[in-house]
């Protein structure tokens, strides 16, 4: 067991059990030993590698489609927000696309980069640091951003967001906790079920065994962009992987580390957190908050709808790259078998609107 982990376990033995939520907060963002908090976890060096990693062309894509949305909103002096930013990669391709083709853009739209991670924060400030746009950095996406339309991009964010577990018992619906015994972390299940309101009427008739996921902090936070989106304008999309429907019952939660499946308890901070997301959960609550959602559609379908394809013959008649190179970063990104299918896109937009690119 690692220090965090043995922490971990002090501060439960202390306590009493914490819920699954709990733990993934501690091992991803603990200020000392915290996997966000301590490392640059992207890339080939690093435990995984996302879209923008991948190729130049995804974050050019995801640049287009919010510039098309603020034009297609009148151009208004808004704020483009970008949810866990990673290397700072995808908001320089991006920007680099906007200021090609919509330069009136990068002066009237503020961007603001929601890190909580000081070791990323000065990775994407020096990645950013000739973007010619007026960029501020956030701990967290809260009120203060949602005085003015808001434009908004999350690409793997809301699958390390932490998430509850309920196990389907005998007696009810349990959650699934974190214990320590003799200092060493396991799974249990409260002794004492959940009321029968605290979930979705759907999960009633769920067999023995069932574990139903859900992530509180997901959608409290597309609650606040989508009642901001309602109330001011602007466009969010949050691409990620995860169902395409109403989830089933199944549990997600993996742990990564140098591009391998690792063990969830035994050292905390050493790997990377997730869990599939239920977009169908998201899509719901954005509707509740009065905003109007699109999707989810497979990332790849989506990106051929902005035009990749077209992106990455453009780039080979440049000679920007050899053709195998951009051909294999082209079908890593929209084949069904690579991030094509599994990764999927949801728009959230102002009440009324139609459908944007690529839905």
């Amino acid at each position: 067991m690692n220090a965090l982990g043995q922490r971990i376990a002090r501060l439960i033995e202390a306590q009493g059990p914490i819920s699954i939520a709990q733990f993934m907060t501690l091992a991803l963002h603990d200020p000392q030993g915290g996997y966000y908090a301590t490392r640059d976890p992207f890339g080939a060096r690093g435990d995984f590698v996302t879209a923008p990693e991948v190729s130049q062309m995804f974050g050019e894509m995801l640049g287009l489609w919010i510039a098309q949305s603020w034009h297609d909103q009148g151009k208004p002096d808004a704020r483009l927000v970008e949810l866990g930013p990673g290397r700072g990669t995808l908001m320089s391709d991006a920007l680099r696309v906007i200021r090609q083709l919509m330069p009136e853009f990068l002066k009237r739209v503020e961007i603001v980069l929601v890190e909580a991670s000081p070791t990323l924060t000065a990775i994407q400030k020096k990645a950013l640091t000739d973007a010619g746009a007026n960029v501020r950095w956030s701990v967290q996406f809260d009120g203060a951003l949602a005085d003015k339309p808001l434009f908004l991009l999350a690409n793997e964010f809301f699958d390390a967001l932490p998430v509850r577990q309920f196990v389907k018992t005998e007696r009810g619906w349990c959650e699934r906790m974190v214990v320590a015994n003799d200092s060493v972390l396991d799974f249990a299940l409260s002794p004492e079920a959940i009321p029968n309101a605290a979930l979705p009427p759907s999960r009633d008739g769920a067999p023995p065994g069932a574990v139903y996921e859900t992530s509180p902090a997901a959608t409290a936070i597309v609650q606040q962009v989508a009642e901001t989106i309602a109330r001011r304008g602007g466009a969010a999309l949050i691409v990620d992987y995860g169902y395409g429907a109403e989830a089933g019952f199944g549990e997600t939660l993996q742990a990564v580390a140098a591009h391998k499946y690792a063990s969830v308890l035994d050292a905390p901070g050493d790997a990377d957190l997730s869990a599939h997301v239920d977009f169908a959960a998201l899509a719901q609550t954005a509707r509740e908050a009065g905003a109007a959602p699109f999707g989810p559609v497979p990332q790849g379908e989506f990106l051929e709808a902005l035009g990749i394809v077209q992106r990455a013959a453009t780039l080979a008649r440049g000679k920007l790259g050899s053709v195998p190179e951009i051909d294999g970063q082209l079908e890593r990104l929209i084949l069904p078998d690579r991030m094509g299918a599994l990764f999927k896109a949801l728009a959230i937009l102002p009440p009324g609107a139609r459908p944007p690119a690529g839905f």
